[in-house]
């Protein structure tokens, strides 16, 4: 090699452009140029040492040998000392050829991470499927993903129903492409539409079923519309039906069967005595015939029912002298039923109607009902409107509300002395005497009145031998009953209140003595 670089000993004149060629040739790399250079000065330096010793100039060959051997070496070492480099078009070409085949992928290829059972890196921006095993790994820093191993790990309810829409759909969920992806997505989206629009239909159906159109409704209302009628056109067509000469008697009942339905709400009952119905009705009392008695007498109570103004104008159109008559004379059983009610719904918290009524005898007229056959069911109705006179009365008188109004209702009802006219009139007895009727109900109310009347029929009472006897039957049935009804689990029974009204009554009674 080294009589390759220098030559023979008459060649190293002409030998410098051998030493450039043969170094690039064998590889020397950077040292090439280098060599030229030695070469030129060895030129030079022949021509100045031609007289040394051949000695001399082996040595000097040895020195240049082991400066051109150092110079291969680093060539080998260090890429850029070395002449023979590649060159950038061709890295740009083997470059060029990954880049091409990067963008050959799709770009959603690059958003979607498709797993397998071997660790993966995971790239920035890559979506990554419910259920895999991810970690980082802490030697190279990325993120790494992998499927479950099924063998030696058990797989939630999530990767089970993923693998069953998968199978459904015909894809592998181990590896398939981006198309896959794109079909399966497209077919998931069809049946969800599917499935929305016959749902759709079938609520558009329930629908239709359900409710009628619009349009159909506003045609409905329109002839509502004009076929309505107010509650006061409605009651002028039957007052004009009852008032009419040209009405037969069931056309006139019917009339009044009508007028007591709308008549019970305060305002109607006002329109009512506006339009004259009032008075109309009142006359209806005075009529031969039962019938239009009974149905007169039904519309004026149902009027009257907590109306003042209605009850002014009723007394003064002399409906409470008309109900008397009925209920004093021979009168059948219905018709005198509907006149007691019409009678009740006008005492009621009207003390200048009770205050008329005591003065007319209606205590009288009531008291001779109990004489009557047929009239056992006016008993207790009788009883109850006492009852509920006297108690109103004590109320008013024990409330603390002083206003003027309240005031003067109370001065009216001080001229009302319902008690003494029960008392005077014999009514402690007619009530007691009551106690011996079967209905528990009865009992119940003549009790209470019983009770409400201790204090001014106290003597009477205490002498009555009946009424202790009856007391004390009553006691012995209802301790029987109150024990019975104790036993089934009901402690403050309907009975055990009677028997504590009998024994209080009792020993009012006996405390009389002492």
């Amino acid at each position: 090699m080294c009589r390759s670089l220098i030559g023979g000993p008459g060649q190293v004149r002409g030998g410098r452009e051998e030493v450039f060629v043969r170094a690039i040739g064998e590889g020397c790399g950077a040292c090439a140029l280098r060599g030229l250079g030695l070469g030129l000065r060895l030129t030079a330096m022949s021509h100045c040492i031609g007289l040394l010793s051949i000695a001399s100039k082996l040595n000097l060959l040895v020195l240049l040998l082991s400066a051109v051997c150092f110079c291969s070496c680093l060539s080998d070492r260090i890429p850029e000392f070395a002449l023979t480099k590649t060159e950038e078009s061709d890295l740009k070409e083997d470059n060029g050829k990954e880049s091409v085949a990067e963008d050959d992928l799709d770009p959603e290829d690059l958003e979607v991470f498709y797993p397998t059972y071997q660790w993966q890196t995971v790239r920035p921006g890559q979506a990554v499927p419910a259920g895999l095993h991810v970690r980082l790994n802490l030697q190279t820093g990325e993120r790494e993903a992998r499927l479950p191993d099924n063998k030696n790990e058990k797989s939630d309810m999530k990767d089970q129903k993923k693998r069953k829409r998968l199978d459904e759909m015909h894809i592998n969920s181990n590896s398939y492409t981006s198309q896959e992806l794109k079909e399966a997505l497209a077919k998931m989206k069809g049946k969800e539409k599917t499935e929305n629009t016959m749902e759709q239909k079938a609520n558009l159906e329930d629908v239709r079923q359900r409710f009628r159109p619009i349009e159909e409704l506003k045609k409905e209302f329109e002839e509502l519309n004009m076929k309505i009628e107010t509650d006061f056109e409605v009651m002028v067509k039957l007052i004009n039906k009852f008032n009419s000469s040209t009405s037969t008697l069931d056309e006139k009942v019917a009339a009044l069967y009508d007028l007591e339905y709308y008549v019970h709400q305060v305002d109607n009952a006002k329109d009512f005595l506006s339009l004259g119905g009032l008075q109309l009705v009142i006359n209806g009392l005075n009529s031969t015939e039962p019938v239009l008695k009974e149905h007169a007498a039904f519309v004026l109570g149902a009027a009257l029912s907590s109306n003042p103004k209605v009850q002014v104008e009723a007394i003064e159109g002399g409906a409470l002298q008309k109900l008397l008559v009925i209920l004093a004379t021979e009168q059948p059983l219905a018709v005198k039923k509907k006149a007691l009610f019409a009678l009740s719904s006008m005492l009621r918290h009207f003390p200048y109607a009770q205050l008329q009524f005591l003065k007319l005898g209606g205590l009288q007229v009531l008291r001779n009902l109990f004489k009557e056959k047929g009239m056992e069911t006016l008993y207790i109705r009788v009883v109850t409107l006492l009852y509920d006179l006297i108690v109103e009365k004590m109320l008013l008188e024990d409330s603390e509300n002083k206003e003027d109004q309240m005031e003067e209702k109370v001065q009216q009802y001080k001229q009302v002395n319902l008690v003494p006219a029960v008392v005077e009139q014999g009514w402690c007895v007619i009530i007691s005497n009551l106690l011996a009727l079967p209905e528990h109900d009865t009992r119940e109310k003549v009790l209470k009145t019983v009770r409400i009347l201790m204090a001014a029929c106290r003597d009477g009472y205490q002498g009555d031998y009946a009424l202790s006897t009856m007391l004390s039957m009553l006691r012995t049935e209802y301790e029987e009953l109150a024990a019975e009804e104790q036993r089934e689990g009901d402690k403050d029974g309907y009975f055990k209140e009677l028997l504590s009204s009998i024994n209080t009554i009792i020993q009012e009674l006996r405390s009389g003595y002492l």
